[in-house]
């Protein structure tokens, strides 16, 4: 919801590809310069504690956000709030993606990640159609920035009611004796990645291909301009990658183990791009729709592997900082993703800027799948016996 209103109403006060781009530059840059430190403390403190603090920034943020677009605040004041929303996201994402593992048992934790995952889903699919009901609405975004701010307070009255003996199912380490914060300790994360050629693989291949793919940041422009379906259309388009996102992972959770999972990964990337480059050509609403909603379910194939590899293939005492490190990944392919696709639309125009982003995602696919053979070779998700302390170390 926060996402379809700040693209409408900032392309509706500057007509400008490159403004749109630039909320996931200022989004992205706070997340990236603090994801070390962010994963280390996620590893050292109680990771609710931090969570519940990054919901308390999220509320104020939407809150502000609303303040401006009621009196019509300066642009740069939007981004100022969202630069200090990414503060609060950078220490968010590693701690909460660090505090699943600690809530389910590990021999089901694949089909617990495939369940919060359809859960975002389900709402990144309720929140854009709303977003976009609330604005036609009232013909403005203040509406729904108080809707978030008052969803993401539910949310976290929510998390203040998790219970374990004594917090230890909330808390990552805290039993352990708290490590200073050195450069060791805070490229540990980076290490383990590096070290281990599966997860590596995985996260290269998100990066670049939603990086160079990501079509999302550019919606308000082709549902105002080339499609020309208005802010309800905006809210069905911003909603479709996520309805196809949920049908698939709500089938994957009912299906058994993947056995091939390096080819289905990289399969559903290359398809990602292929809707990507069919979206951008398209001048058919119904065409477009098709196109996001198949591109989402490729994309949920992606987040489902990516999501499981990360967190059974890390040791937990390391989970906070690799997390941290898979954030970065993740931010910078969809915050930077947005910010290159603004830049690219302003110089070349929309139409151009995405398809050549489809093409690139192609490109990627061949590239990664050349450079680690492991990836195309993995089977089943759970890391064989022994894999994984040796990577920890």
């Amino acid at each position: 919801m926060l996402q379809v209103a700040l693209g409408w109403e900032l392309y509706e006060r500057t007509h400008s590809a490159l403004a749109l781009g630039m909320v996931g530059l200022v989004t992205a840059i706070p997340v990236i310069l603090l994801a070390l430190p962010a994963g280390h403390l996620a590893d050292k403190m109680d990771r609710k504690k931090i969570v519940v603090g990054a919901q308390v920034v999220f509320v104020s943020m939407s809150l502000a956000l609303a303040a401006v677009s009621h009196w019509a605040g300066p642009i740069p004041l939007i981004f100022g709030i969202l630069l200090v929303r990414g503060v609060g996201q950078a220490y968010n994402n590693p701690a909460r993606s660090a505090l699943l593992p600690r809530l389910v048992p590990g021999e089901v934790f694949g089909n617990a990640v495939t369940w919060s995952s359809s859960a975002f889903q389900t709402a990144a699919v309720v929140g854009p159609a709303m977003g976009g009901f609330v604005i036609a609405l009232e013909h403005r975004a203040t509406a729904a920035y108080v809707l978030d701010a008052t969803l993401t307070f539910t949310y976290l009255l929510m998390l203040l009611a998790i219970r374990g003996d004594g917090e230890v199912q909330a808390s990552a380490t805290s039993l352990k004796p708290r490590e200073k914060m050195t450069l060791e300790s805070l490229v540990a994360g980076m290490r383990f990645v590096r070290q281990t050629k599966i997860v590596l693989a995985a996260l290269t291949l998100d990066l670049f291909a939603v990086l160079l793919g990501g079509a999302t940041a550019l919606l308000p422009i082709f549902a105002k301009d080339i499609l020309q379906v208005g802010p309800d259309g905006l809210g069905w388009l911003r909603a479709a990658p996520s309805i196809g996102a949920l049908m698939v992972m709500v089938g994957i959770a009912h299906r058994p183990p993947m056995r091939k999972t390096g080819w289905t990964l990289i399969s559903a990337v290359a398809g990602f791009g292929i809707c990507t480059i069919v979206f951008g050509l398209s001048r058919s609403f119904a065409l477009s729709m098709s196109m996001l909603f198949l591109l989402g379910g490729l994309d949920g194939i992606s987040m489902i592997v990516r999501a499981t590899l990360v967190q059974l293939w890390t040791p937990d005492e390391m989970r906070g900082r690799v997390s941290a490190v898979n954030s970065v990944f993740i931010d910078m392919s969809n915050e930077l993703g947005g910010f290159e696709s603004g830049a690219l639309a302003a110089a070349v125009g929309p139409i151009a800027a995405v398809v050549s982003g489809g093409i690139g995602t192609i490109i990627v696919v061949a590239a990664v799948a050349t450079a680690w053979p492991e990836l195309r070779h993995l089977g089943a998700l759970i890391p064989p016996e022994g894999d994984q302390p040796e990577a920890a170390a």
